[in-house]
């Protein structure tokens, strides 16, 4: 073959080879990575579209008013991506309760869960501005302190794959699906399973100047009943890795919930 007629046809096979790639890759080399907003009540394992070595802590707090009583949930988690695309996730809930009304049971404080989450995101597409995962999360939920006991140190097993999809529409607006199942088996009767459903739903402004966002939650459960709670939020970027959350939650259809509040603190490591 002539020589001068191979290097052409190489460099026009190599040319086709990273145009063909180009929507994987980034700058440097990394991975394409579309910017999506994830909202802050149920938030995600890792970002969508993860880089190997990014890593995150989150802390939170939520004050909510129940039918007869007040619940107070603090919790504390930790995400990383150890290779790219692949999100992990460690979290513990602490849960308090109080002011119940005379004569009336209160439920008692307890670490809710620890949990432990995977996510991988098998779709990015810059062209469409879009992403899509696919996760698990493995949920072991504690008794109350009251009845903690060598005996009794685990009350439920909570298996949850969830998918996500999300968009870009433009610079500035953004939108997530996050739909997810709960097979919750209790540990002291593994017969008793029961199947619990969630769908959220929310849409984000990110505001010109990229340091606040403000958006709306759509929370729907399927337990006992059809609940609905809606939580209007905002997101400020108080410095370069820190950003706090604010996030109010309005029951729509929740027979025995009132009002709630809650704030996240977002650090980047």
């Amino acid at each position: 073959m002539d020589q001068k007629k191979y290097i052409q046809e190489t460099t026009f096979t190599l040319a086709l080879i990273l145009s063909s790639h180009t929507g994987l890759l980034g700058q440097h080399g990394a991975p394409a990575k579309v910017s999506h907003i994830e909202p802050l009540y149920i938030d995600l394992a890792r970002d969508l579209g993860a880089r190997k070595g990014e890593k995150e802590i989150n802390i939170g707090a939520e004050f909510a008013n129940e039918d007869h009583y007040k619940k107070y949930l603090l919790l504390a988690e930790y995400e990383w991506a150890p290779v790219n695309r692949l999100g992990l996730e460690v979290e513990a809930d602490l849960v308090l309760f109080g002011n119940g009304r005379t004569g009336e049971t209160i439920p008692g404080n307890k670490i809710e869960s620890v949990k432990f989450s995977a996510q991988y995101t098998f779709l990015v597409s810059p062209q469409m501005k879009l992403s899509m995962a696919g996760g698990y999360t493995q949920l072991f939920e504690l008794p109350e302190f009251r009845n903690f006991s060598k005996n009794n140190f685990l009350s439920e097993f909570v298996y949850n794959p969830f998918l996500v999809a999300a968009k870009r529409w433009g610079s500035n607006f953004h939108s997530m699906i996050y739909f997810s199942s709960l097979i919750k088996q209790s540990y002291q009767h593994s017969a008793h399973v029961r199947y619990d459903w969630q769908l959220s739903a929310s849409v984000h402004y990110a505001l010109p100047q990229g340091k606040y966002s403000i958006g709306l939650e759509c929370n729907s459960a399927w337990t006992t009943g059809y609940h609905l709670t809606l939580r209007p939020q905002m997101k400020m970027q108080a410095s370069g890795n820190l950003a706090v959350g604010f996030v109010a939650g309005i029951p729509v259809v929740h027979p025995s919930a009132g009002f709630s509040s809650f704030i996240r603190l977002i650090y980047e490591l």
